[in-house]
């Protein structure tokens, strides 16, 4: 028997055990297979494990989507992507650039296409934003879910978001988010106290702080020791 002579639901089992490379390239022997890849029943969980990955073409994103985790465990977001902006080289700038808007990009396709979304995980996302959480929230008002792990560009404003927008959120999580402040997740505590909220070092990391404010600490400290 050839494989395209099994019924749908026996290839939709088959291509459940595969990952997304070998789904993809199955389905381009035969348009009976390429039916099966583009099943929505077959892509209700997605997991990258690098930015890379967002950028190909052997993945579905639709309406059947509920669950969603990009995870990008890499040296690069330690020594680039987390680095304060104003901080950064001209080649370290450079190498953000090739990355820096991907996820928020994907994000946006994830808002429109994917609105019964129920779980968000993102970590080692350095470069996404307050408003490209804060957008998806109000687009995918099912989520139940939010982790959020690594992502320095978050501050308390996405805690300001979760009260505002995520009405069905039962559980949010904000790891080694450095500039979530404790301030943000005591009043996230007072506003939903049926909310499950961590923070796994988050209020106790340094925070980030704008040039201006930096030389303002600095002279101040030079006034102390010339007054002392």
């Amino acid at each position: 028997m050839d494989l395209v002579q099994l019924n749908r639901e026996c290839l939709l089992h088959l291509f459940s055990f595969l990952d997304k490379d070998s789904r993809r390239s199955l389905s381009l022997t035969c348009a009976p297979l390429r039916e099966v890849f583009l099943d929505p029943r077959l892509w209700n969980v997605l997991h990258f494990s690098s930015l890379s990955q967002l950028r190909s073409a052997n993945f579905v994103l639709g309406p059947s989507l509920r669950h969603l985790s990009i995870c990008w465990h890499s040296s690069r977001v330690l020594q680039v992507c987390n680095i304060e902006g104003w901080l950064k080289s001209s080649f370290q700038r450079d190498i953000c650039s090739k990355h820096e808007r991907l996820v928020s990009a994907f994000l946006a396709r994830v808002c429109r296409l994917c609105p019964n979304l129920l779980s968000l995980k993102l970590s080692g996302c350095g470069h996404i934003t307050d408003q490209d959480l804060m957008v998806l929230l109000r687009k995918c008002s099912k989520l139940r879910r939010l982790h959020l792990e690594n992502c320095v560009c978050v501050t308390d404003r996405i805690l300001d978001g979760v009260v505002a927008d995520g009405t069905s959120l039962e559980e949010v999580r904000v790891d080694f988010c450095r500039n979530i402040t404790e301030e943000g997740l005591k009043a996230v505590r007072e506003k939903r106290p049926k909310l499950r909220l961590s923070a796994e070092r988050s209020a106790s990391m340094i925070p980030d702080s704008k040039p201006e404010e930096k030389v303002a600490l600095r002279t101040n400290w030079q006034k102390l020791l010339e007054s002392s």
